[in-house]
C-alpha cells in the first residue's frame, strides 16, 4: 500500500513521462511529417525575392516539372517473405564507407536563406553522417576537426586557367582531406530564370542576401547589375573540355565527380578520359530547359558506364520511393538540394539534418517493405515502367 506522499511522487514522475505532456513542450521541427512540410514553412519564412530563386528553373521549366513527374511513370514491383527484419543502408562509394546513399549536393545562394548557409550546411552533414559537397567557405571548419567525414569540392574550372593555378587548387584540397572534386560542366552559361529576371535580381544578393530598408523596399548600389534577359555575355576564356579533365586527372589521385551528365556518350566518355564517376544531373533544372528528368536519363548512363565508373544522380527526389527507384536502375547514390535549402530556410543546421533524417528513414521503410535488407539487394527487377 502506497503511502500519500508516495503516491504524489509517482503521480509526478508518470506526468513527467506523460506523451500528452510530450506533445504540449514539443519542438516544432519535430513536426515536420516530410520534406514537403519543410517546402511550406520555407516560403513562409522567405522573402519572396529569395523563395522565387531557390524554387524556380530556367525557361518553361518544363525540366523542373519533369524531374517530379517522371518518378511517377516508374512502378515499383515489391517481393515479399524475405527476410526484412534488418535493413542495412550502409554502401562504399570510392572506396569511402557511407551509411546511407544520399548526398547534399553544392547549391549557390545559400546566404539568400539563412545567413552563414554553407557552414550550416556543414554543421548538419557533419552531425547526420551524410557525405557533402561543399560550394566552399568552410576551411575553417574542416580544419577544425568537427566537419563532414566525408565532402568533395566544387568547381566549375575557374581554377583550371593554368597549370599552377590547378596544382595549387588540388594540393590544398589533398591537404585538407578532401574526399575528391565534383566538377559541375552543365553551367557554363547561366541561363534565363525568368522569376529572378522579372524579380530584377542581383547575383551578388547570393552573398548577402536580399537588401530591404525599413519600410521593405528593395535596395539597389549604384553598380548592382541587374538580371535582364536578351542578354548574351561571351565567355572571355575557353570553357573546360575532356583536355581539361584529362590535364586535372593527372595531376591528382584525388576522385573526380563529372556533374551534369544527362547522356550515354558522355558518361563513356568520363569513364574513358579517366574520371572516377559521373553524377547525372540537370542542375535542378535551373540550366538547359527540355532536357527530361534526371530519372529518365539515369539508364543510359547506367548502361553505359558498365560498371567502370559509379553513376550518382540528383533532380526532383522528395521521397525514400524517390530514391529507391533510382538505386533500383543501377544509382550509386542519390544527391538532394532544394529539400534541405528548405530546411535550411526553416531551422537552419538543424533542418538540414531533419531533412536528411526523414529521406534516410523513409529509404530504409520503403526498402523493408519492397522486400529489400541491403543496398546490395536492390536491382533493376525492383520497378517496371507504367
Amino acid at each position: 500500500m502506497l503511502s500519500r506522499r508516495e503516491a504524489i511522487v509517482k503521480l509526478i514522475q508518470f506526468a513527467a513521462a506523460s506523451p500528452l505532456l510530450g506533445a504540449q513542450s514539443s519542438d516544432p521541427l519535430l513536426d515536420t511529417v516530410n520534406v514537403f512540410d519543410f517546402e511550406r514553412l520555407a516560403q513562409t519564412k522567405l522573402d519572396k525575392i529569395a523563395w522565387d530563386y531557390l524554387s524556380e528553373g530556367s525557361d518553361d521549366e518544363v525540366s523542373l516539372r519533369d524531374n517530379r513527374e517522371a518518378f511517377n511513370r516508374l512502378v515499383l514491383r515489391p517481393r515479399v517473405l524475405t527476410d526484412v527484419h534488418s535493413v542495412d543502408l550502409r554502401l562504399t562509394l570510392l572506396g569511402h564507407k557511407l551509411e546511407f546513399p544520399i548526398f547534399l549536393d553544392p547549391a549557390g545562394g545559400k546566404n539568400c536563406f539563412c545567413p552563414n548557409g554553407e557552414l550550416e550546411t556543414a554543421r548538419a552533414a557533419a552531425a547526420s553522417g551524410a557525405m557533402m559537397v561543399t560550394n566552399g567557405g568552410i576551411d575553417a571548419f574542416l580544419a577544425s576537426g568537427k566537419g563532414p567525414k566525408l565532402w568533395f569540392q566544387y568547381t566549375t574550372g575557374g581554377q583550371f586557367r593554368t597549370r599552377n593555378a590547378v596544382i595549387n587548387f588540388v594540393e590544398k584540397l589533398e591537404d585538407m582531406g578532401a574526399g575528391g572534386i565534383c566538377f559541375t560542366v552543365d553551367n557554363m552559361y547561366i541561363s534565363h530564370r525568368e522569376r529572378s529576371i522579372r524579380n530584377r535580381f542581383v547575383r551578388s544578393w547570393c552573398e548577402t542576401g536580399i537588401p530591404r530598408d525599413a519600410a521593405g523596399n528593395v535596395v539597389y548600389k549604384p553598380n548592382d547589375r541587374i538580371w535582364r534577359s536578351g542578354e548574351f555575355s561571351e565567355r572571355v576564356v575557353p570553357t573546360p573540355t575532356w583536355d581539361t579533365m584529362r590535364i586535372l586527372r593527372d595531376m591528382t589521385d584525388l576522385p573526380v565527380l563529372i556533374k551534369g551528365v544527362m547522356t550515354a556518350e558522355d558518361t563513356e566518355l568520363a569513364a574513358r578520359s579517366g574520371m572516377s564517376g559521373v553524377i547525372v544531373s540537370n542542375h535542378g533544372a535551373r540550366s538547359l530547359d527540355h532536357v527530361g528528368g534526371t530519372i529518365e536519363a539515369l539508364p543510359e548512363c547506367v548502361a553505359a558506364a558498365a560498371g567502370k565508373v559509379p553513376v550518382l544522380v540528383d533532380g526532383g527526389f522528395r521521397r525514400g520511393t524517390d530514391i529507391l527507384k533510382a538505386l533500383a536502375l543501377g544509382a550509386t547514390a542519390v544527391g538532394v538540394a532544394r529539400p534541405y535549402l528548405w530546411g535550411l530556410a526553416s531551422f537552419g543546421s538543424r533542418g538540414v539534418a531533419r531533412v536528411v533524417e526523414l529521406l534516410r528513414t523513409e529509404l530504409a521503410l520503403d526498402m523493408g517493405m519492397a522486400g529489400v535488407a541491403r543496398i546490395a539487394d536492390i536491382d533493376g527487377k525492383l520497378v517496371r515502367r507504367r
